[in-house]
């Protein structure tokens, strides 16, 4: 009680706060009740027209619009006649086209679209295709439509003028594959197992071959002294073997003294165990390299899981650690943000993919681009001949720099003297000068070919005499005389590129590149999330990509119809305000003109 009487005693009257309160003590004159528009889950309710429901700008009714544009027998000629009616490939495709546009991928998700979301009921017509289905209709059926499929909607969005194939902005992403990223198969660890493997396989061969001779099998080992790596080899050294041992033991029966049958028991199980390891190791590992070689191709890695699937390095490197994940290149190329056509590659650069995917434009019905705009990941000197053509006929124009364009601009660059491009060059006497005033003199021509199979033609310079030049270890870090591979072919490309992209209109072209191609990949991997694939193998890949595409291009339809929806509607609205203003203006001055 003492505490209790100190704590009140130390607060006065000072310390307490006035708070000037004013209650509402007015009361309601009546009591009014909540009301609540009429709600009953339980009645029936008739829908006469689900379409009814869906906006008149959905998406939804340009995937309806452009799939009814394809003609009936470019779908039909993919199915056989007879049997159980299938469910139609219009109602499929644009089921699956609506899907992916709205982020579900997996067959499991469109099958829940088909009994939940409304848009795709109205596209479906009620019918509801289970997951197997879609997965059946998706990965073998449309395998065999889809370049004819792309190439119609493609040709479509020409004939409606959203399209013109004049510019063609080209470039490439990576997006992983739908395999175990510890999977990886490597071409040199494989050829390095190879290697062990057949000398392994000889040290067993040798062995065979003294037992042969110990017993006198001299048809055996005459066959021993040939090239063995080689599966029928073995096959024939193992059937041999397998002879003498019936051989032996049929000796072995009639054999009386128990030491000799003691020794030919030995004999014939050493016989055993190689026949035992030429059947169950050799020849089955050789099978195993041989299909490992053919399925690697020209390329240094693939997946256990996904056979054509490379392993390449991705930007999304979330350990930051440079893991390789395996993986396909996407060659896509657009104009005003639509995919105009697409390859798929297990290349992991870019610059040998440019002439495939351009080969395969040509071969489709889609008119080629007048222009190809794309980065210096693909300014090489094969690229640029494939631009100009043999018969110096330019198949298309091309705004591709090389890769030492932007470093050549800067300052640094142009007072480097080990740049040959800073030295001046005597086209008398074919020589340069260099930064010492000494000549760098022609001396040989050399070919190259690089991984393609391309040949490059260098001319060899070398300085006349590099001794006790006071420049040489910023000129060179060669032990002798400095030398210069010179390019003259690719000099002369990268001079023609280089002023292409000095052009002003051109090079305004050229800042498109960004906008055009980089906000693509950003549509489908940022807003959509598309980072993997769902399917596997090659075929299948590029079929998931070209749906992927597709409900790109429906998607950026719409929003240009939306757009239009709005402009109508504020164009309309503007008018009324006008009319409006325009009716109140002579209203007031009717009423100012009266006396």
């Amino acid at each position: 009680m003492s505490n209790l009487a100190i704590t009140t005693e130390n607060y006065t009257t000072e310390t307490i706060l006035s708070l000037d309160v004013k209650e509402d003590n007015t009361v309601p004159k009546r009591k009014l009740a909540p009301t609540f528009k009429p709600y009953d889950n339980r009645q029936m309710q008739i829908l006469f027209d689900i379409e009814e429901l869906i906006p008149a700008h959905h998406v939804a009714r340009v995937v309806n619009e452009m799939v009814e544009a394809i003609p009936d027998e470019q779908l039909f000629s993919h199915y056989s006649g007879g049997g159980r009616a299938a469910f139609h490939p219009k109602m499929m495709l644009k089921v699956v086209l609506f899907a992916y546009s709205q982020k579900v991928y997996s067959c499991r998700g469109i099958e829940q679209l088909t009994r939940e979301n409304i848009p795709t009921m109205w596209l479906a017509a009620m019918q509801q295709p289970d997951y197997r289905t879609i997965n059946e209709f998706r990965g073998r059926r449309m395998k065999t439509m889809m370049d004819k499929l792309y190439e119609t909607m493609t040709l479509k969005l020409i004939e409606d003028n959203y399209i013109t194939m004049e510019n063609y902005f080209l470039d490439g992403t990576k997006i992983e594959a739908n395999a175990n990223k510890y999977s990886f198969v490597w071409k040199k660890s494989t050829r390095r197992f190879e290697e062990k493997f057949k000398e392994k396989i000889q040290e067993t061969l040798r062995l065979i071959e003294e037992t042969a001779k110990a017993e006198d099998l001299g048809f055996l080992a005459e066959r021993l002294q040939d090239e063995v790596a080689d599966p029928t080899h073995l096959e024939e050294i193992a059937v041999e073997l397998e002879s003498h041992v019936a051989a032996l033991s049929d000796e072995i029966e009639q054999e009386t003294n128990a030491e000799t049958r003691k020794e030919k028991q030995k004999r014939r199980s050493e016989c055993k165990k190689s026949i035992k390891l030429i059947r169950k190791d050799f020849l089955p590992r050789m099978a195993n390299y041989k299909a490992q070689n053919e399925t690697f191709g020209d390329r240094n890695s693939y997946s256990k899981t996904d056979h054509d699937a490379t392993f390449m390095r991705m930007k999304e490197d979330h350990m930051k650690n440079g893991q390789l994940k395996a993986g396909y290149n996407i060659q896509m190329a657009t104009e005003n943000q639509f995919i105009l056509f697409y390859t798929i590659h297990q290349r992991p650069t870019d610059t040998r993919c440019l002439i495939p995917h351009l080969e395969k434009l040509a071969s489709s019905s889609l008119p080629m681009p007048n222009t190809v705009i794309a980065d210096a990941g693909y300014g090489s000197e094969e690229n640029y001949l494939y631009a100009i053509g043999e018969e110096k006929e330019p198949r298309f124009d091309f705004l591709i720099p090389y890769g030492t364009y932007l470093k050549d601009q800067t300052r640094k660059a142009k007072k480097d003297i080990k740049n040959v491009m800073n030295w001046f060059y005597d086209e008398k006497d074919d020589c340069f000068i260099c930064p010492n005033d000494r000549k760098v003199t022609f001396k040989r021509y050399q070919m190259k070919t690089n991984v393609s199979g391309h040949e490059q033609s260098y001319k060899i310079y070398e300085c006349e005499d590099c001794t006790n030049c006071p420049l040489k270890a910023q000129c060179t870090k060669a032990k002798g005389n400095r030398q210069v591979h010179w390019n003259t072919i690719f000099e002369e490309m990268k001079a023609k590129a280089k002023a292409a992209l000095e052009c002003e209109d051109k090079a305004a072209i050229y800042a498109r590149r960004k906008v055009e191609v980089e906000s693509v990949f950003g549509h489908i991997k940022g807003n959509r999330s598309f980072r993997r694939f769902s399917l596997r193998g090659l075929e299948k890949v590029h079929v998931e990509f070209g749906i992927v595409a597709l409900a790109h291009n429906l998607l950026k339809v719409a929003g240009m119809h939306l757009d239009t929806f709005f402009e109508r509607i504020s164009v309309k609205k503007e008018a009324n305000e006008n009319r409006m203003f325009f009716a109140s203006f002579l209203t007031i001055s009717g009423l100012l003109r009266q006396p």
